[in-house]
This record gives structure tokens, C-alpha cells and sequence, in this order.
């Protein structure tokens, strides 16, 4: 049976509804339970699009980021949402991680490897197999490119060394940073870690082209080699 107090969107006050509220205040006045209500259009019987963005919210603990890893299928689980909302839903949240992973057009600066951290992030720690990444830096220890060297599978992936300094001295760069993810959360570096990291760093010592990090990325946090003593 429909929600007795259940009121459809088309009858609340116009600065209430998530279309009209964006139009009046702005897209930030709106929150992401309105902003996915945008995306689904409509609700269901008995329950408004709001309150079934909110349910699909609460399912993953209100995080966006959980949400983006939800596949259509899993999506399609909810009642009311079908492969169109599933898949409009999926699309916008893989165009906002689009947008994070777009050409760097601010140079963002590495003094720690927190900021390291967050320049690699979003292409990193929502992805389901391992990825090696590169960033390169230049003498303002500024990060001017990110490179993948390699994906693999759930378990690991493997890098050549002479293609990671390769790319780095065909940009030009002063320094390079190497990251990559573990899908499994764990942010502890396994033995093939620490010998690829001490290889790195002294074939970087050998061609005068720092190795400064090494990153271990997942949807935890990070692992810094440098940090650790590690280097």
C-alpha cells in the first residue's frame, strides 16, 4: 500500500522540488539524494523519486563513492529502478569520475605524499583489478602527467622498470612517483612490492631521476613507502 503521507513531487512547493530547487538556488543547494532524484526522473507507486534516491543512499551508507561501484544489475535490485535508471545512474556517477581523471589542468604540487595521494586517487581506488601508475613531476615538484604502465587482474600486475624511466625521460621530468592499487583493500606492501621498490629506486639513482614514492592506493587510504622508511 502507498505511504498514507506519501505526497508525489508534482505537489510540494515549488522550491521544494529537485528541479525547480536547482533552477531557483543553484545545483549546490541540492542534495544528493535531490540530485539523484534528478537522474531517476520519477519514483514509484506509492514511493517520489526523492525517497527512493534516499533508500538506494542508504544502502551504501550515503557515500557516492560506494555507489559508483554498483554495477547495473545491482542497481536494477532496487524496486522501481529499471536497466534506463540503473544505467542513466551509472553513467553520471562514471562522468563525474571522468571529470576527476581528465587532463591535468592545474599542476598540483607534491610536498607530501598525502598530495601525491590525491592526484592518483580517483583513477585508482574504485577499480575492481590492479593498475601501475606513474606520476611524473617536474623541478617544482609540480605533477604535470599521470601514466598507466600496466593493468592486470585482482591479484596483482606486473611493471617493467625500463619502461617506467623510459616514459619519465621522454617527458622530460626531475622526478617520478610510482603508484599502484590493491582491489583487496589491503594497504600492506607484499614482498614483490619492497623488491620492485629498492629496483626502482636504484636504477632512478643510476639515471639521475629520483624515484621519490612509492604508493600503495585502495579505497582505505594509502601506503607510503617514503613515509615508512621504506626508500
Amino acid at each position: 500500500m502507498p505511504d498514507p503521507v506519501y505526497r508525489a513531487i508534482p505537489a510540494w512547493a515549488e522550491e521544494d522540488r529537485p528541479r525547480e530547487k536547482m533552477l531557483l538556488k543553484g545545483k549546490h543547494a541540492l542534495s544528493d539524494a535531490e540530485l539523484l532524484a534528478i537522474l531517476l526522473g520519477k519514483g514509484t507507486v506509492g514511493v517520489s523519486a526523492v525517497a527512493l534516491a534516499q533508500d538506494i543512499l542508504a544502502s551504501v551508507d550515503n557515500s557516492l563513492y560506494e555507489l559508483g561501484k554498483r554495477s547495473v544489475s545491482e542497481l536494477t535490485r532496487f524496486r522501481g529502478i529499471g536497466d534506463a535508471k540503473a544505467i542513466t545512474i551509472a553513467a553520471a556517477l562514471e562522468i563525474g569520475r571522468r571529470r576527476q581523471m581528465s587532463d591535468l589542468r592545474e599542476r598540483p604540487r607534491v610536498t607530501s605524499s598525502r598530495d601525491a595521494f590525491n592526484a592518483i586517487a580517483p583513477l585508482l581506488t574504485d577499480l575492481h583489478h590492479e593498475e601501475f601508475w606513474v606520476l611524473l613531476l617536474n623541478k617544482a615538484s609540480e605533477v604535470f602527467s599521470r601514466e598507466r604502465l600496466s593493468a592486470g587482474g585482482m591479484a596483482g600486475t606486473v611493471v617493467d622498470g625500463k619502461i617506467l624511466f623510459k616514459t619519465a625521460l621522454d617527458a622530460r621530468a626531475a622526478a617520478v612517483i610510482a603508484v599502484h592499487n590493491h582491489p583487496s583493500g589491503s594497504l600492506q606492501p607484499s614482498q614483490a612490492d619492497i623488491d620492485l621498490t629498492r629496483r626502482l629506486r636504484k636504477a632512478g639513482e643510476l639515471l639521475e631521476l629520483p624515484l621519490l614514492d612509492h604508493l600503495i592506493v585502495s579505497e582505505r587510504g594509502y601506503y607510503s613507502f617514503a613515509d615508512e622508511g621504506m626508500l
